[in-house]
């Protein structure tokens, strides 16, 4: 698969995309790097620590979250994105679902648009990542986790996605597909695709699993946002087992870390 210019191995490894969110209200790590000072540590300190991809967010979407305007998103994200490019030698992701923004990120120098979406929110968004031949990641989403058989509508979900990219011309091997963990599902549901990951190889493209420190954590564990890297850990693995070529994370060093062993664990004879 081609992110810009970086062709990753997917046969081989199981890469990494970090979680910048410079936002004063995401999830976990609200206010933490929405100043251009600390975004540009965070994204420096996540390469060193072994990112393959860095993903920009500049809208919290956690349960709840206060909708910005498209100018202060993009205000947030194109002059992080263009600092990220100018210093660091690593693909860039915008996390957004709406084409300004995304083309806004692009002329900054963005790589590849991270859609919760799946470009079924706003029609212009497959348009504009084909037209700037980015990568693409595609997540599955609904407004209700109300479902007649979940995983014949779940494929058929991204299916639709998967087309949209297509009809637009977004090349195959910048395809990504995400399950949408957290994201119109029950909490069963969202512990069923994590263990049933390996059933959207069927699809044909390659996997993002997105966990990291998410409810479906905190609720089995019973713990704050601030303490789900080892339940997050926990769904790395199994992500690799079940077939994940990427998983996004906030704890970079620590999932990097387990993906070596796990890789050394499933290469041994």
């Amino acid at each position: 698969m081609m992110i810009g210019n970086r062709q990753m191995d997917l046969k081989n490894h199981c890469h990494v995309m970090g979680i910048l969110n410079v936002t004063p209200d995401s999830f976990s790590d609200g206010g933490k790097y929405n100043r251009m000072d600390a975004a540009l540590l965070h994204a420096e300190q996540m390469v060193r620590e072994g990112a393959d991809v860095i993903d920009v967010g500049g809208e919290s979407t956690r349960p709840g979250y206060q909708q910005v305007s498209i100018q202060e998103e993009i205000g947030r994200v194109a002059p992080v994105i263009e600092k990220i490019k100018e210093r660091l030698d690593v693909p860039v992701s915008i996390d957004t679902y709406k084409a300004p923004v995304a083309e806004a990120a692009l002329k900054a120098g963005a790589d590849m648009v991270n859609d919760i979406w799946g470009f079924r929110a706003d029609p212009q968004m497959a348009e504009i990542t084909a037209r700037y031949h980015a990568a693409c990641c595609l997540m599955h989403n609904r407004q209700e986790a109300v479902y007649k058989n979940f995983w014949t509508d779940f494929l058929d979900d991204m299916k639709i996605c998967v087309e949209l990219a297509r009809e637009a011309g977004v090349e195959e091997d910048r395809i990504l597909l995400d399950p949408g963990v957290g994201f119109g599902k029950t909490y069963e549901q969202n512990l069923a695709v994590i263990n049933h990951l390996d059933r959207m190889e069927e699809l044909g493209f390659p996997i993002l699993l997105g966990t990291s420190r998410k409810s479906v954590i905190g609720r089995t564990l019973d713990l704050p946002s601030d303490q789900r890297v080892e339940g997050t850990l926990a769904t790395t693995a199994l992500g690799i087992i079940r077939g994940a070529a990427f998983v996004r994370v906030h704890d970079v060093r620590e999932n990097c870390r387990l993906i070596r062993m796990m890789e050394a664990l499933l290469a041994a004879d």
